[in-house]
């Protein structure tokens, strides 16, 4: 028994043998390394520069859709739970339970989920693989959590104006095209060692 869909393999299946366990581990493991990248974090207001998004849209695409979306949920629910996942304040300090769920960032964290879940579907459509394709699936991916994070962060540190919104990101949005030009280079690069080892 297994989280993955059994004929579309990603990049995870061709070094872990498919079962339950093996599942549940991964999923486990991507949502501690998003808790990990959120931690390494520029403080900024109302959203701090991480490395969170590079890890939502890696695990996607080395965990396939169903693992993926499990792992950005179960991140989502410690965060609920209280546990200090999410990206620190300025301070030091972090915002948990309900009231993460109710702040600015909310948005993104659903976007994560998303986010994950698509690039997921086209890692098991052998996206990652490709240079090309794996530079557009992040790029979708980080499509994904703007759509989402963007009409949030608006209406609650902006008060609804949305422009000065976009304005403000705008230096996220080239941080995120950076961190897709390193995964398409990283993860067809990983595909190559696979071929080359693993036959």
């Amino acid at each position: 028994m297994s989280l993955a869909l059994t004929h579309r393999a990603t990049i995870v299946d061709r070094f872990v043998k498919k079962s339950l366990v093996a599942d549940i581990t991964l999923v486990v493991a991507g949502a501690a390394l998003t808790a990990v990248a959120a931690q390494i974090s520029i403080p900024a207001y109302p959203v701090p520069f991480t490395l969170q998004t590079l890890v939502v849209l890696l695990v996607g695409a080395t965990l396939g859709a169903n693992r993926s979306i499990l792992s950005m949920a179960l991140y989502a629910v410690a965060g609920l739970a209280g546990m200090p996942v999410f990206a620190p304040k300025a301070d030091g300090s972090h915002v948990v339970g309900f009231a993460a769920f109710t702040g600015p960032t909310a948005g993104f964290i659903f976007g994560f989920i998303v986010a994950s879940f698509l690039v997921g579907l086209l890692s098991e459509r052998q996206w990652s693989s490709n240079v090309v394709k794996t530079f557009v699936a992040f790029v979708i991916g980080s499509l994904a959590i703007y759509a989402i994070g963007l009409p949030v962060l608006s209406s609650i540190a902006f008060k609804g104006d949305f422009a000065a919104t976009v304005s403000y990101m705008v230096p996220f949005m080239v941080w995120d095209v950076v961190k897709a030009v390193i995964a398409a280079g990283l993860l067809p690069g990983a595909w190559l060692l696979t071929k080359k080892f693993k036959g």
